[in-house]
């Protein structure tokens, strides 16, 4: 009679042999991992408008690979170099001014504000009663937090040549996964039947959807409101408008908006009388401080229909994890989570009803 007795220390140290080559694996990779994650969802989010590039480059996979890598150049590589050097080589200015902004003291309300229809008179009241006595003590209360939280920002952009390698890099492996990405999306579905058959398949082309919905909702989204705000900035003839321009690009990435720079930037030009100017700045930071509740859907549900509150919370919470990277690893995760277990739970429902 046959022996059929499981041999549990084999197939115990066979597990850990496994595990141990993972995080072998995963160890001597990490100082690329980064890259990759990123060159992935870029390429991924960018996958359709590759082909379509290659279609009208006489269908040459060379010259299609060598567009989009110029293109990731100019549109991914310089707005971050930008922004982050403007930022790491202000970071004392930035110190400087959080502290001073808790010394100021809030000026009386502007004389046409009380005249406006509907809201001018309680809108003037508020602000009339938040300088007489509210404003100054919260800002004094908030003075020894100012510096910490400034140095904790501009500690989460990391070293500057460090971040500025990985973007290069960033775009090295996306252009070795633009020339081989039917091969790599086929090992990859191949790996997901080998896990789970049809639902691995499907998991991983769901996966795919999600990481393009985020890229798309939260990169291009915080593009548009940088350009608007921008332009807002420079038109107005704000101060130091390349560095309030960095931070806000900055901060649409965190999926925070515009409005932390663009508000107090208003209240200012409008403060030292300069009403013109505020009044158009006023107006490109409305824009820009509501346009996303407009676009960021729309190209999120290009990709997968995912909730924006999961988005808000995967940029956020990756960002203080893991540093600037964690802009995109985090919503990445929560929304392939997310969409994996949404498609998994419809599936049972499905089940149910058969």
């Amino acid at each position: 009679m046959a022996d059929h007795r499981i041999d549990l220390t084999r197939i115990t140290l066979a597990i850990l042999f496994i595990v141990l080559m993972i995080g072998t694996s995963l160890w001597i990779l990490s100082p690329f991992l980064p890259a990759v994650v990123w060159a992935a969802t870029l390429v991924i989010a960018t996958w359709p408008i590759m082909r379509q590039v290659q279609q009208q480059l006489w269908n040459s996979r060379g010259l299609a690979v060598t567009f989009m890598t110029l293109v990731l150049l100019i549109l991914f590589v310089i707005p971050f170099w930008f922004a982050i050097g403007t930022i790491v080589e202000h970071s004392s200015e930035i110190v400087g001014f959080a502290e001073s902004v808790t010394t100021m003291q809030m000026p009386p309300p502007p004389a046409w504000l009380a005249d406006v229809p509907l809201v001018g008179g309680p809108a003037a009241q508020a602000w009339q009663n938040a300088s007489d006595a509210g404003v100054p003590a919260i800002l004094q209360k908030v003075r020894p937090y100012t510096s910490m939280i400034t140095d904790w920002f501009v500690g989460a952009v990391g070293s500057f040549g460090m971040v500025i390698v990985q973007f290069l890099l960033t775009v090295a492996v996306s252009a070795i996964m633009f020339a081989t990405g039917e091969g790599a999306a086929a090992a990859v579905i191949r790996f997901g039947r080998r896990l789970a058959g049809d639902r691995g398949e499907e998991a991983v082309r769901l996966a795919g959807a999600a990481i393009r919905g985020v890229a798309l909702g939260v990169v291009v989204t915080a593009f548009i409101q940088t350009a608007i705000g921008a332009a807002g900035v420079y038109l107005a003839g704000v101060p130091y408008a390349g560095l309030l321009s960095a931070v806000i690009f900055m901060l649409c990435i965190a999926q925070v908006g515009p409005a932390l720079v663009l508000i107090p930037a208003i209240i200012w030009m409008y403060y030292i009388g300069e009403t013109g100017s505020a009044t158009l700045l006023l107006i490109f930071g409305v824009v820009a401080i509501g346009i996303d509740n407009f676009i960021r859907p729309i190209l999120i549900r290009k990709g997968a229909d995912l909730p924006i509150l999961l988005i808000l919370a995967g940029v956020i919470g990756g960002l203080i994890a893991f540093g600037l990277i964690g802009i995109f690893i985090g919503p990445t995760v929560l929304a392939v989570g997310y969409t994996l277990l949404d498609a998994w739970m419809k599936e049972g429902e499905e089940a149910g009803k058969a």
